[in-house]
């Protein structure tokens, strides 16, 4: 799999929906399907006023009143995303432009997420990572409110799974970052281990996504990481959500926002997750997998499992969607969907199709790795 493209590459890109494009951590969904701003651009001047009215209002007037007390001089202007789980608005603090986050569903795992990324801001304050991120301007864990300043740039990517190969130079500068990132050693204690690599093996044996031979093959290959482990080290510290929707492209260099993954694990996590996502972008790929193999078998090793666990959590969530999808699909013949652009559903099933082959790829390397050791 290191020097082959992917084996879906050559099918038709997908046309997303403006929904689905607007999933990246610093986009109005209103111009979520616009085209692509020319690099090197920046946002335009902050315009416009929110909607506090009916229920939707009442759940932002809450979230601004939670920013208010840790930011008093924070002022919205607009809403940048919003979903179940959290809104993010932008605006002016002092003589600033701030991004507020405030999460709305308050059940334990995402509010434990929302405190990491905190955390890791905090962290940020003392240990500067050698990649731009924002700065953190205000925090608070209880109520799950954080206010932090507005990078300037573009996001490298407007969906999760870009439907058209992005520039090499925009994947040239986020691989860059993401590097420099998976290099830095921050000091012992400041992070821990988001994902325990054994028990989700484990589980996605017991939920039927990896089969016994699957299990097995990842459990020695983890075995022998281990013994590598004890002699050289191998904890590597990584984003934990390396998607190109997290990072924006600017002048003075990459940002990377969303870090409530962030802290330590396998290498080629990072490198793992940007491989999966990069489906229309073969060369990028490939670089990708040079990279993963530089440090040696080890690492090679780190790499696979690292790729088997994304790519069987990116089926197990559009496999998810794609249930929703037809759950919630009208009447066969009453909708209707634009000459030369994909229904929801048939865009998931593509980018499902393409998930599955390339977890066949990823499963194949994992084999023939077992096979060496």
């Amino acid at each position: 799999m290191y020097t082959a493209s992917s084996s879906v590459s050559a099918q038709p890109p997908l046309q997303r929906s403006a929904a689905q494009a607007g999933s990246g951590p610093y986009l109005d969904p209103t111009h979520a399907g616009r085209a692509r701003r020319p690099a090197g651009t920046v946002a335009q001047p902050l315009s416009g006023r929110i909607d506090l009215s009916g229920p939707q209002g009442a759940q932002l007037r809450m979230a601004v009143a939670s920013v208010h007390r840790i930011c008093p001089e924070f002022h919205p202007v607009q809403v940048l995303r919003r979903s179940g789980r959290a809104v993010l608005l932008v605006g002016t603090a002092g003589r600033i432009t701030a991004v507020a986050k405030c999460l709305l569903d308050h059940s334990p795992v995402w509010a434990e997420r929302f405190r990491h990324e905190i955390e890791a801001y905090r962290a940020f304050v003392r240990h500067r990572p050698p990649v731009r991120v924002p700065r953190l301007i205000a925090a608070d864990p209880e109520n799950c409110s954080l206010v932090i300043e507005r990078m300037p740039g573009r996001v490298a990517a407007l969906a999760r799974h870009p439907a058209e190969a992005p520039p090499r130079a925009d994947v040239r500068a986020a691989l860059g970052a993401i590097v420099r990132l998976n290099r830095w050693r921050p000091p012992a204690g400041m992070f821990d281990a988001p994902l325990d690599y054994a028990p989700r093996i484990a589980r996605y044996h017991e939920l039927g996504l990896f089969t016994d031979r699957d299990l097995g093959d990842l459990q020695k290959l983890l075995h022998g990481l281990a013994y590598a482990s004890g002699r050289q080290g191998m904890g590597q510290f990584c984003h934990g959500d390396a998607l190109l929707s997290n990072i924006l492209l600017s002048p003075p260099g990459p940002v990377l926002v969303d870090w409530e993954h962030a802290g330590w694990y396998l290498p080629g996590y990072d490198l793992a997750t940007l491989w999966s996502v990069l489906g229309d972008a073969p060369a990028a790929r490939r670089h990708i997998s040079q990279l993963a193999q530089q440090a040696g078998p080890a690492a090679r090793d780190a790499f696979l499992v690292n790729l088997m666990l994304v790519l069987t959590r990116e089926i197990r969530t559009y496999e998810t969607a794609v249930q929703r999808t037809m759950r919630e699909a009208p009447p066969a013949g009453s909708g209707y969907t634009p000459p030369g652009r994909l229904s929801p559903g048939e865009e998931q099933r593509l980018l499902l199709r393409r998930l599955h082959d390339d977890c066949a790829m990823a499963r194949r390397a994992v084999r023939a790795a077992v096979g060496t050791r």
